[in-house]
């Protein structure tokens, strides 16, 4: 690590921004399998994009194909799984853009560090809250199946805790609100954020 000197770029985060005429910020879904978390951030990068912002989405099983290919489900792997995707967010953040990630990251003290990383000011956590039998019924994937088997082992919900967020900036009811709602619900948190001040 002493051999290692940060680099110092002659354009700063500031005159990115100001080039895209917005801030730059990661909305970090967080919620169990088959919550619609991936579904709401896909669609909320949508109804940006539309708008003029530059934005980009990280996914769990996307990163896990290639960043984090190497990385298990044990407790140590997946702390390092959300680590590295903190300090990828972290960069797309510098280079003034809206980042949109989903992924289940069930335990508070991993979103903690997470939001350590990138910094409170620029982490908005979107909490999916999707009961564990409402997923199971969905379970789309068919993963719960695998998991109530055995087939899986460690599996969030299952034979893995989830720890609900204490204080997420979005709760979103999946539940018990329709789709259209919920995406207006973070819009409308992140309306504010994305403006710039001179």
């Amino acid at each position: 690590m002493g051999n290692i000197i940060p680099q110092d770029y002659h354009i700063s985060r500031k005159q990115r921004v100001k080039v895209k005429h917005h801030n730059s910020f990661v909305i970090w879904f967080t919620g169990l399998s088959g919550s619609g978390k991936s579904t709401l951030a896909s669609l909320v990068e949508k109804e940006l994009f539309e708008k003029g912002i530059h934005t980009y989405s990280l996914d769990g099983d996307n990163i896990r194909g290639g960043v984090n290919k190497n990385l298990g489900f044990t407790a140590s792997d997946r702390e390092e799984n959300l680590r590295r995707i903190a300090e990828v967010a972290k960069l797309f953040v510098d280079a003034g853009i809206v980042v949109i990630g989903a992924f289940i990251s069930p335990l508070e003290s991993d979103r903690k560090k997470v939001e350590n990383i990138i910094g409170a000011r620029d982490f908005v956590e979107v909490f999916v809250d999707t009961s564990v039998e409402e997923c199971e019924k969905r379970d789309v994937k068919g993963l719960y199946k695998k998991a109530r088997s055995g087939e899986i082992k460690n599996f969030t919900g299952i034979s893995a805790p989830y720890e609900k967020p204490i204080n997420p900036d979005v709760i979103i009811e999946t539940e018990n609100t329709s789709i259209e709602e919920s995406i207006k619900k973070v819009l409308n948190y992140i309306m504010p954020k994305l403006k710039l001040t001179k």
